[in-house]
């Protein structure tokens, strides 16, 4: 049974918000988890919060489990921190991997009993196409590939439940905060990025929350385990930024 309670991080901005937007849309009550407020609109509600910070997510995850019985989650909230090797951090290694692995861990341990006696949850981790690799993205890289593997096997471990776990890897998504912190909007570097993906367009908010959407759906319940690449096909052929 579907509570239409579902909880997002990262919907304030960029993929996160358009995927508030069609959850609220389609009759979801939405719990946005993020370091900064939304434009709240009717049926959200936000947390702000650093899912960085193991205690403050416990925290958050304590609090919305004891009073809402949540059965869709969708881990959007991530940074990238680029960098070459020899210049890579493990300040930041350890920043994203508490962001991109221990976050949704620590809220879908809150959220799976309310799941398991709903005998009913969709869970979707979003990772990146950098996951393939990606010249100066060994954090980000890293700990992208590594929710593909843990979306995996939660999907093994919980799909007697009803439960299924499964995976959006966007390509490069304009409009979004990560990418202009990157590439400038407007830039010639940027109309260089577009031609060079096969389907010759930047991708947009909404063609990843097309996606995710999919998988949250209560009839998608015969895919689990699974990874959709929303890349433009830069999974099938190269990248260059």
């Amino acid at each position: 049974m579907n509570s239409k309670l579902a909880v997002v991080t990262g919907g304030s901005t960029g993929i996160g918000k358009s995927i508030c937007t069609r959850l609220v849309a389609q009759g979801y009550q939405v719990i946005n988890i993020s370091n900064r407020a939304s434009d709240a609109e009717s049926g959200l509600t936000d947390y702000i919060v650093d899912l960085a910070d193991q205690k403050a997510t416990r925290a958050a995850a304590d609090e919305i489990s004891e009073q809402h019985k949540v059965t869709t989650f969708v881990h959007n909230a991530g940074v990238i921190r680029p960098a070459l090797l020899e210049d890579v951090s493990i300040t930041d290694v350890k920043y994203l991997e508490n962001l991109h692995i221990h976050a949704p861990i620590i809220l879908q341990q809150a959220f799976l009993p309310a799941m398991r006696a709903a005998q009913y949850g969709r869970v979707v981790l979003i990772s990146s196409r950098a996951a393939s690799g990606l010249e100066s993205r060994t954090a980000y890289s890293a700990t992208k590939a590594g929710m593909l593997g843990m979306a995996r096997t939660w999907s093994l471990e919980l799909a007697p439940q009803g439960i299924t776990v499964n995976v959006v890897a966007p390509g490069p998504i304009a409009s979004t905060g990560m990418f202009h912190e990157v590439i400038a909007a407007g830039s010639e570097r940027m109309q260089a990025l577009a031609d060079s993906i096969p389907v010759r367009r930047l991708g947009l908010p909404d063609d990843v929350s097309r996606a995710v959407t999919f998988f949250t759906d209560p009839d998608s319940g015969f895919v689990t385990g699974q990874t959709l690449y929303v890349c433009g096909g830069t999974s099938v052929g190269s990248l260059t930024l």
